[in-house]
């Protein structure tokens, strides 16, 4: 007999659960699931695991992963019950991870715990993670829906994801050919993505900022919950038509942490400060949480959510490319020698 734990646990795997619930929500799913089904899949929703063919055309394919979350943006979405968009974000932290080692994205999976399932919510949830998979052009093969009393207050859920890719191996972009002179190409972002938002929760709380008051054409909490963009399309697209040297995906840590990750040693990613242009949303926070300029560096993206670095003989023609797939792109520094202990990325 199971348990009432057991009892109280789904999975798309598993669609003979014991809760009403959970049936209604697998049904639901499936269809979602199929909306981003691509070449490679051998299974549908309901198997103990999912299966996915790596694509023939690779001759040494490597396989490329990553898992991420969405932090305490969820809590935003939550208060706000606005559960759209918050599924995109999750795909987004994951494939623009593996993005930047070169990896097509291939499939997608995604873990949904909560206290007690609301099928409406957790449905709009997966509905946002489909529209994802299909931005970054992989499958929504899979996942885990979880119910665990005791563990969240009535109406919170945390999600996780794990994404899988493939890169060629003689294409893996791992950053060891950037040298002095490269030129540092900034792609622009929708927002501050997932990240800082546990000091951006604090700053809406300490200024007593009303998250319905008009913030540009949107309310403030619209804009805050403003989705993850996803560069997968535009990069795969310039991959073959460019030599991409690095990619650095901003996240926490922002610009300051992140982009020494690809770089070798002895050089430094310096940034002109006027490079780019920083969305309004970064102007209110840094002013309304009284924020020194290095320390926005350091939690946000400030505007660059994705970084690539290559030839300067190779710069302008990846702009275009770019600019061409419809991201805003921005010119924000040049790769130059290390200096002593200085740090590895400066804005000046």
């Amino acid at each position: 007999m199971k348990s009432d734990d057991q009892k109280k646990h789904l999975s798309y795997r598993d669609a003979g659960v014991d809760i009403a619930a959970g049936d209604r929500l697998v049904e639901n799913i499936k269809p979602l699931a199929r909306r981003t089904m691509r070449n490679g899949v051998l299974s549908s929703v309901g198997g103990f695991g999912a299966l996915f063919e790596v694509p023939k055309r690779y001759s040494e394919p490597v396989l490329v992963s990553g898992t991420d979350g969405v932090g305490t943006k969820l809590k935003l979405a939550v208060e706000l019950g606005k559960h759209d968009t918050i599924g995109i974000d999750l795909v987004a932290m994951s494939v623009n991870d593996i993005l930047v080692q070169g990896a097509e994205p291939m499939f997608f999976l995604d873990y949904f715990s909560c206290s007690k399932l609301d099928v409406a919510v957790a449905t709009t949830v997966v509905d946002g993670i489909a529209r994802g998979c299909e931005l970054a052009r992989c499958s929504l093969i899979g996942g885990e829906t979880a119910e665990m009393p005791g563990m969240y207050t009535d109406g919170e859920y945390d999600l996780a994801g794990f994404a899988v890719g493939v890169v060629e191996k003689s294409a893996i972009i791992d950053g060891t050919a950037i040298c002095p002179g490269d030129a540092v190409i900034g792609l622009a972002s929708s927002g501050p993505h997932s990240n800082g938002y546990s000091l951006i929760r604090r700053i809406v709380e300490s200024s007593g900022a009303d998250l319905s008051s008009g913030f540009g054409d949107r309310s403030l909490g619209e804009t805050l919950l403003e989705p993850t963009h996803i560069y997968v399309a535009p990069l795969l697209e310039a991959m073959k038509k460019v030599s991409i040297k690095g990619m650095a995906h901003i996240t926490g840590g922002g610009l300051l942490e992140n982009i020494p990750r690809i770089l070798p040693e002895g050089v430094v990613a310096a940034l002109r400060a006027d490079g780019w242009v920083r969305p309004p949303i970064f102007d209110w926070l840094q002013k309304a949480g009284n924020i020194q300029n290095t320390e926005m560096l350091r939690v946000f993206n400030c505007g660059v959510g994705m970084v690539v670095i290559a030839a300067e003989k190779d710069a302008d023609r990846l702009t275009r490319t770019l600019t061409t797939s419809g991201e805003t792109v921005f010119r924000i520094g040049t790769i130059r020698e290390r200096t002593g202990s200085e740090a590895r990325t400066v804005v000046v």
